[in-house]
């Protein structure tokens, strides 16, 4: 009886602690459609190892030594060729990127040493968008000279990583408690002491708009697991609306109205002037006696 208590309370022990064999070693992650996500290993080579991924049982992915294998057709042990063109690994730590993902099933990865060898499994999940829903760029259009906030409507942990980018020059970063506003010089020229980035959301914030900031504005958000992490992307169409006329020609409009305000008041002057000072002729009659 004793020996039946002590083994019941180390399976309940097992169990409490993950240690139950079955799906202790399973990872579920979700994505959306058309998003990138990235299976880490948890490990850093050292080309001694041969690291395998498989999706559904087939083998997309391999890395032996300094030498590595992707299914971008019909390699790998005839792997689908749904694949192509969209599979990256990493050669120090052998993790697997998928970008524009549309495939849900098992991707299982297997590292295989002289020593040992281990395997995690990680379960995929893609939640279908439609194709317009993933081409969907905000618009929004200011007035010159106002200020506009592009807000990515998320809340972001510290563990994540946001890059901005104007016309596909990085404009703006945050990671961690980190950020940094225009690195390069050119982005430092257009948009000197005019741009502001919320921590908790990533919002880029505009002020003292100009017509040179139209153009489209793209957030990359890295969510970052200790696991996985996942890649998305929003995208901004920015047109800032010419107010009307510029601080040129303004100046210029000003300036002529006072030169004409001053023609008007020296020639009232000068009127005025010339009629005090003109003697005023009187009509002399004479009679004859």
């Amino acid at each position: 009886m004793k020996f039946l208590f002590n083994l019941l309370a180390v399976i309940l022990f097992l169990l409490d602690n993950g240690v139950s064999g079955v799906g202790s070693n399973e990872m579920s992650v979700s994505v959306m459609e058309g998003e990138s996500v990235t299976l880490y290993t948890g490990v850093q080579t050292n080309q001694q190892e041969v690291i395998k991924w498989y999706f559904n049982d087939t083998r997309i992915a391999q890395i032996s030594g300094d030498l590595s294998d992707i299914c971008t057709d019909v390699q790998c042990e005839d792997g689908p060729e749904r694949f192509r063109d969209r599979l990256k690994l990493d050669h120090q730590t052998g993790s697997l990127t998928i970008t524009h993902i549309t495939d849900s099933g098992l991707y299982e990865l297997k590292i295989i040493s002289s020593k040992s060898s281990s395997d995690k499994i990680f379960s995929v999940s893609v939640t279908g968008v439609s194709a317009a829903k993933q081409d969907e760029v905000k618009r929004k259009s200011v007035k010159e000279g106002e200020s506009v906030t592009l807000d990515p409507v998320v809340i972001r942990k510290p563990s994540d990583v946001m890059m901005w980018y104007f016309n596909d020059i990085l404009i703006a970063e945050i990671t961690g408690d980190l950020s940094k506003i225009c690195t390069d010089v050119q982005c430092k020229e257009r948009f000197r002491d005019r741009l502001k980035l919320d921590h908790q959301t990533g919002s880029l914030n505009i002020t003292n708009t100009r017509n040179t900031d139209s153009g489209e504005y793209k957030l990359q958000m890295i969510f970052n697991n200790s696991s996985f992490s996942i890649t998305r992307v929003k995208r901004f169409n920015l047109t800032v609306i010419n107010s009307g006329l510029s601080s040129g020609a303004v100046a210029g409009i000003v300036v002529a109205v006072v030169l004409l305000v001053s023609a008007v008041i020296t020639a009232a002057v000068i009127y005025y002037r010339h009629k005090i000072y003109t003697p005023v002729q009187q009509n002399v009659s004479i009679t004859n006696s």
